[in-house]
């Protein structure tokens, strides 16, 4: 069952204008040497001047220019055990684990329905999800590699999915191929928390790998709403589930669900088969809502792609997710309706 929790409130202080991003950065999809489950057993708990550091956020428009928003936080509850992880056997392993339990989605039925019609494709290369009519929910390091802005952000499409039609209104079927096709939006603003960028965040900058981006136009497509991730234990089967558009599968619309391996506060470490390409796809869990019969999916973490991180001094590999802790549900919810009122219960 989805249980209901108090949010934090994430309130605005200030904003002022910085210079223009260069938008000088390549676009990096795999990251080295970042801090893994043993160092973020040694993290000391953010304090609450560290989380309005750490959740202050740039955000970049479509004309190039930039703003930084400081922001206060109310009613966080600091978790003295943030950081403890279930300990379990380390395997070293590649992002194909073993066979490949990828499902590449070719029927027009599936590929244009809810859930799978959420993910959208981001001009980066990267992946993404609808989290409201305009906006879409993705990795930060798609857009932005800790100093810099990525070359292909200054002009940022968003694709959604879509069903060719004739001339004449009447949809007809995809091209035999399967391949989807995209409508193309673009980007009216991007927001990235303060604790991406390095120099503020130190070793933990990947638990503040997401972002969020506001399309110039609204879609009018069934989206995913956003869920507070629940610890292993809680999850049927500690099963996940996230489509995106790999790499390798020439843009065909990619699903896969596996297992957690391990978590912290912030982060799932699993090993579900995913190529560069899927980074930024909205993971989700099907549960039931509560005192109600029916079952709901929301977005529980963000796929964050293929890390090497530091476990005892050696680098192990993972595929790695970013959770939504009740903290960044507070922010990812405030970008979305522009205020706190909304983001009460998550």
């Amino acid at each position: 069952t989805w249980h209901l929790k108090k949010i934090p409130q994430i309130v605005r202080e200030r904003t002022f204008s910085l210079d223009s991003p260069k938008f000088e950065a390549k676009t990096k999809l795999e990251l080295n040497s970042v801090c893994g489950i043993e160092c973020q057993r040694k993290l000391p708990v953010p304090s609450l001047s560290d989380l309005k550091n750490l959740l202050s956020y740039e955000t970049v428009f479509e004309n190039g220019t930039r703003t930084l928003t400081e922001v206060n936080v109310l009613g966080a509850v600091l978790d003295p055990a943030a950081n403890k992880t279930t300990q379990r056997p380390l395997r070293k392993k590649r992002q194909i684990y073993g066979t490949d339990s990828r499902f590449s989605i070719y029927d027009k039925k599936f590929m244009t329905n809810f859930p799978f019609n959420t993910a959208v494709k981001i001009s980066t290369g990267c992946s993404g999800i609808l989290v409201s009519p305009k906006h879409v929910l993705t990795a930060a390091h798609c857009l932005h590699n800790g100093k810099d802005y990525v070359k292909g952000s200054k002009r940022l499409r968003v694709g959604l999915m879509k069903t060719k039609s004739r001339g004449n209104g009447r949809k007809r079927k995809e091209t035999s191929d399967g391949l989807p096709s995209f409508q193309w939006t673009r980007v009216k603003s991007t927001h990235i928390p303060k604790g991406w960028f390095k120099g503020v965040s130190g070793d933990i900058a990947l638990d503040y790998d997401y972002a969020v981006l506001e399309l110039k136009r609204p879609h009018k497509r069934k989206y995913m709403e956003l869920g507070i991730s629940p610890t292993i234990k809680m999850m049927p089967g500690s099963m996940i589930h996230f489509s995106g558009f790999d790499n390798d599968r020439s843009g065909q619309l990619v699903y896969r669900f596996c297992s957690i391996s391990d978590e912290s506060n912030d982060l799932f470490y699993q090993y579900c088969d995913a190529e560069p390409g899927s980074t930024g796809s909205g993971i989700y869990l099907r549960l039931k809502e509560p005192n109600k019969k029916k079952w709901k999916r929301k977005i529980i973490a963000v796929y964050s792609g293929h890390q090497w991180v530091d476990i005892n001094g050696e680098q192990q590999d993972y595929n790695v997710a970013v959770r939504i802790t009740p903290l960044k549900y507070a922010q990812i919810c405030f970008w979305i309706h522009g205020n706190d009122g909304n983001c009460t219960q998550g």
